[in-house]
């Protein structure tokens, strides 16, 4: 599934929004830049006199030293309000940029996880990186330029119309020509540059996720499959980019065409003019002067316009991330208990095929249940359901009487979070990476639920103990380790309810053991359920659910269903009998 791509209106007012969150310092830049371009005009209509005092023989003794001095301190100060005016709009560009950031991640963490997990990893990958990349780009340089060049095109055309407004007439020659290439372009490259950049995405995410699944891709004798679809990428990639290449092969030469036009037309229109009485030479050369002074900016302008195209999607991609809107509303209803129901609960990852079949489950507030049955059961799907992660396709899931799906994120993990074998560590301290859960735990705090989970052995040989960088570029920690730092996460936030779906996968088993057993004192008073695959878990906990092909089979005491001599008996019983974990029931197998 690809994330949304935001239209031209939507991109127009989000950019417009930018404009106004940094209204101040953009001020600043187009007066510096003015006062840059004011500074511009004075050698063309210095020299522009000049030619005329020579013409009519009117040329003091003073004229020539004036003239230098005039030429030099213009050149000073263009010089001086150049450095500060692009000084400024790189400064406003790394704030945008900054700001541009700061928006992408707000709306990366709202989405919702479902649609985090059916979105292709490449058209993620590419927006929080290529995107961003190209837009800052522009941003920082372009931006800043185009600005230059708009405050010049303005000022220097009303000093050349006040000049003589006959010989200034030449200076809009090359606009028709130059106005319908450039609408011609724009209308085409947009989408090309949206194609280019989605084609960025698959390839990306086609050549990571090979990458990624390198033993997988062997075990299965993937590897033709995966050649193709990377040919495949590989073609779109090549394809898109031809396309954008032949509009530029097209644009350029004529937009070139088009900025040097006026300056052959000036000369010519303005001696006919100079003949005729309607001009002067000194008008001419100063006009003249000024034309050939706008081909530089306007032409860079053209230049310009390619990477702003390529900006404008990259915008609009990243614009689209926030334009993902949850399938449910948050409502102002408040859960009157604890107790985590669910009921006539079906769910599908596939339309038709029901991977739960009606699943009516009571938690009461306090006890630890276990859920156990064979690989494809529908135990991890049942623990994604009962901690609000997706939403039954039918029935509801409720805590206190109010469904899931009407809490906000932040108040459903008040109530219910879910622990798995997957996990992450971020980029940052030990301490950070604790701190997610709760910003104002204490360094004491910390240390305790680190002790909980068994890391407080392998604490104290980091080298900086809390404070040691930790994540990407940082001190590794072994995936073990990690997950013990993920399960402390979850200590700090203390939910209500708490859901294991092979937290402990990554321990080895007496480690396990002796952490659950740990767990259990810590977490005496909550409501606990946990997918267990060793049966130990489900052993020591209140009572126990077995699932088969997305059904509830069995719920009873472990006495109880033992004396049943059901499924769970059988698991026991071959559990008992054998050194090693029965294969119903091996770690990391997915529910």
């Amino acid at each position: 599934m690809l994330l949304p791509i935001a239209d031209g209106k939507t991109v127009g007012r989000v950019a417009l929004g930018l404009a106004r969150r940094h209204r101040g310092r953009l001020t600043g830049v187009l007066a510096l830049h003015t006062l840059a371009a004011a500074a511009a005009l004075v050698p063309p209509i210095v020299i522009g006199r000049l030619v005329q005092d020579v013409s009519t023989d009117a040329v003091a003794s003073d004229t020539l030293p004036a003239s230098a001095a005039a030429l030099l301190t213009a050149v000073t100060i263009q010089a001086l309000m150049l450095r500060f005016a692009q000084r400024s709009s790189i400064v406003l560009g790394e704030e945008v940029v900054a700001t541009l950031r700061e928006d992408l991640v707000r709306d990366l963490v709202r989405l919702p996880l479902t649609t985090v997990e059916q979105a292709s990893s490449g058209d993620l990958l590419s927006r929080t990186t290529n995107d961003i990349d190209s837009l800052a780009l522009t941003v920082r340089f372009a931006v800043p330029r185009i600005l230059i060049v708009t405050v010049t095109v303005i000022v220097t055309t009303f000093a050349a119309l006040l000049l003589n407004p006959l010989v200034a007439l030449s200076l809009f020659l090359g606009g028709p020509v130059l106005a319908v290439t450039t609408r011609r372009y724009l209308r085409r490259s947009s989408k090309g540059y949206a194609r280019q950049l989605a084609s960025f995405a698959t390839l990306s995410g086609t050549v990571s996720e090979t990458v990624e699944g390198a033993e997988t891709v062997e075990a299965l004798s993937l590897r033709e499959t995966r050649n193709r679809d990377l040919d495949a990428a590989l073609r779109e990639r090549y394809e898109s980019d031809r396309y954008t290449l032949h509009l530029r092969t097209f644009f350029f030469p004529i937009a070139g065409l088009a900025l040097t036009l006026p300056i052959v037309v000036v000369l010519g229109w303005g001696a006919a003019l100079v003949a005729g009485g309607l001009a002067t030479v000194g008008a001419v050369t100063t006009i003249a002067l000024l034309t050939a002074q706008l081909a530089g900016p306007i032409g860079e302008l053209v230049a310009w316009a390619n990477q702003v195209q390529v900006s404008a999607a990259a915008l609009a991609r990243m614009v689209g991330v926030s334009q993902v809107t949850p399938a449910i509303s948050v409502s102002a209803a408040t859960p009157a208990s604890e107790e985590l129901t669910a009921e006539g609960v079906r769910y599908f990852y596939e339309e038709g095929v029901d991977v739960l079949h009606g699943i009516d489950l009571t938690l009461v507030p306090g006890e630890r249940l276990a859920i156990v049955g064979a690989t494809g059961s529908g135990k991890s799907t049942l623990a994604r359901l009962l901690s609000g992660i997706d939403t039954p396709t039918s029935g509801q899931v409720e805590i206190g009487g109010v469904a899931l799906g009407d809490l906000s994120v932040r108040d459903l993990r008040t109530h219910v979070a879910l622990a798995t074998q997957e996990h992450h560590i971020f980029v940052g301290t030990v301490a950070d990476n604790l701190r997610l859960a709760r910003p104002g735990a204490t360094e004491g705090e910390i240390l305790e639920v680190l002790s909980v989970v068994g890391a407080a052995d392998w604490l104290g040989s980091l080298p900086d103990g809390l404070t040691t960088r930790v994540g990407s570029g940082g001190f590794p920690l072994t995936p073990a380790q990690s997950q013990q730092l993920a399960l402390g996460r979850l200590l700090l936030l203390d939910p209500a309810n708490l859901v294991l779906d092979e937290a402990t996968s990554l321990l080895d088993p007496s480690a396990a053991r002796t952490m659950e057993r740990t767990l259990s004192g810590l977490l005496a008073g909550r409501t606990v359920l946990a997918i267990a695959h060793r049966l130990h878990t489900a052993h020591d906990a209140d009572r126990i659910a077995v699932m088969r092909d997305g059904l509830l089979a069995e719920v009873g005491t472990h006495a109880a269903l033992l004396e049943h001599g059901g499924e769970y008996a059988e698991l026991w019983r071959a559990w008992n009998s054998r050194d090693a974990e029965p294969p119903l029931l091996q770690e990391g197998s997915p529910g």
